[in-house]
């Protein structure tokens, strides 16, 4: 006989499979889909959205949660999970079916809007679906906590659990002073030559590449697969299938390989939560910001280091032998940590990347309270770039229009890619204290003990634990952000030597 748990969880993978249905038919929006699709598409996603709402929210099931939640029965796993999905359940029935569908369109018309508006290079083609998405996430703050201290913090908390403006200005404030001192100590020295990353690599030879080094990091292909979209991007349906996305640049080797060690730290990360949770919070990523954690640490900690090249660079250097002839792998290595001011956050350097965060992070705190509108952004955005990074926009592609995330309606995202960067700093010093000669293993190509250092640490828990709980559990202490300066501090002294 069915329990009330078996009840609940029988709800929660239903929920979970009309999700993830969801998740399909948007991960071929943004791929495959034809042009003139995209209006049935969008009717599509925004049908099966709020038929997800009304199983989630249906009064019965909120009777169950509560009932569970009284049963002094229950183990810890399953008691987290059944106060993770109550608090879930909560914000949830805050909205109407029809609220939820709205915005799905919303969304749907915006991604559209803003693929049109980039290959005209013309933000005004995007403004208007932006104005609308805009006003509803406005209201969607609104209806979550209408008291809260900053109604940008009702947003950053669907990405980040408890994280608020005064926390994420506390934690900015605190970087950019050492940060920017950091950075003009550096460009006071030789910058390492990189101007063979910028000749012309064979697009289908990079496509190798990228298959050939996700590979080498774990990830599964057998349980995944890796597609080419405007803005890349990781997009899971369980555990068992997790899909990965790149762009390549036949004039920037750098910007495919990025993109594919990002996206693959992402993947790495939801192929190892645990397949017998799936649809429970303990089956899922904790938070955005240990999600980035995965891909920063990847990203910048082992494949923007020295150990990894030593192993790797004679296979890219036999894949490029014309391009790379003269190079070594110190040459490679140094050249792909050159510092540098740019337009494009994707290919930033991981010192500058974290003023491109910020200047989104003001924007969207800004858009949300209404001190800026829709209309304002190109202006506010080029002048920001001015103040915080010196260089002139040049477009509105390489300006305003260059992320993807406002066409989802994903405000309240971009804090957590430093913080995730932070928190790889940090899981990382710890790794390198548990795992015996860390840096040489990855030096011989072993990177799999990493990985199963990962696997045991975090992948594993799901949502057992909060942000902050997990790495206290890990490192012994809270999140502090001197653990990636004294890294980069360390690394660019090398670096510039």
């Amino acid at each position: 006989m069915a329990t009330n748990y078996d009840r609940y969880v029988a709800r929660m993978k239903k929920i979970a499979d009309i999700g993830h249905a969801i998740a399909v038919l948007s991960w071929d929006k943004e791929t495959y889909l034809p042009k003139k699709s995209a209006a049935i598409r969008s009717q599509q996603i925004a049908t099966l959205s709020g038929i997800v709402h009304e199983e989630f929210t249906d009064p019965t099931f909120g009777d169950l949660l509560t009932r569970l939640y009284n049963q002094r029965n229950l183990d810890e796993e399953k008691k987290k999970n059944i106060s993770v999905t109550i608090h879930d359940y909560d914000k949830a029935t805050k909205f109407t079916k029809r609220f939820v569908m709205q915005k799905s369109m919303a969304v749907s018309n915006c991604f559209h809007a803003w693929l049109k508006a980039r290959e005209a290079n013309d933000f005004g083609l995007y403004q208007e679906s932006l104005e609308a998405l805009v006003k509803i996430k406005r209201t969607e703050a609104k209806k979550l906590d209408p008291k809260a201290d900053h109604l940008y913090d009702n947003l950053l908390d669907q990405y980040e659990p408890g994280l608020t403006v005064a926390t994420c200005d506390t934690i900015f404030n605190d970087m950019k002073k050492p940060l920017k001192k950091l950075i003009k100590k550096i460009k006071k020295k030789k910058a390492p030559k990189n101007g063979f990353l910028f000749k012309r690599y064979d697009k289908d030879a990079q496509w190798n590449l990228g298959i050939y080094i996700l590979n080498e990091m774990g990830y599964d292909f057998d349980r995944g697969r890796q597609d080419i979209s405007t803005h890349p991007f990781t997009t899971s349906f369980s555990a068992d299938d997790v899909r990965v996305t790149t762009r390549i640049d036949e004039m920037d080797l750098s910007n495919m390989l990025w993109s594919c060690i990002h996206e693959g730290g992402h993947a790495l990360y939801e192929q190892g939560l645990p397949i017998e949770n799936y649809g429970l919070p303990t089956g899922s990523a904790i938070s955005l910001s240990i999600h980035e954690s995965q891909s920063r640490l990847w990203e910048n900690n082992v494949a923007r280091g020295k150990a990894f090249w030593s192993k790797y660079f004679t296979t890219v250097q036999k894949m490029f032998p014309k391009q790379l002839k003269k190079q070594t792998a110190k040459s490679f290595y140094r050249a792909i940590n050159v510092i540098e001011p740019n337009l494009i956050r994707t290919e930033a350097d991981e010192l500058h990347y974290h003023y491109h965060v910020l200047i989104r992070y003001e924007i969207e705190k800004a858009l949300i309270e209404g001190s800026i509108e829709v209309a304002d952004l190109p202006e506010v955005w080029n002048a920001k770039y001015k103040e915080y990074l010196g260089v002139e926009v040049t477009d509105d592609v390489n300006g305003v229009l260059q992320d993807i995330h406002w066409s989802h309606g994903s405000f309240g995202y971009f804090p957590t890619y430093s913080l995730g960067s932070f928190y790889a700093a940090q899981f990382y010093a710890q790794a390198e204290k548990d795992i015996p000669k860390l840096e040489q293993q990855l030096a011989a190509g072993n990177s799999q003990v990493l990985l199963d250092w990962l696997r045991e640490n975090i992948h594993r828990h799901g949502r057992r634990y909060e942000a902050e709980e997990l790495c206290e559990m890990i490192t012994g202490e809270p999140l502090d952000v001197k653990y990636f300066m004294d890294y980069a501090k360390k690394k660019y002294a090398e670096v510039y030597s």
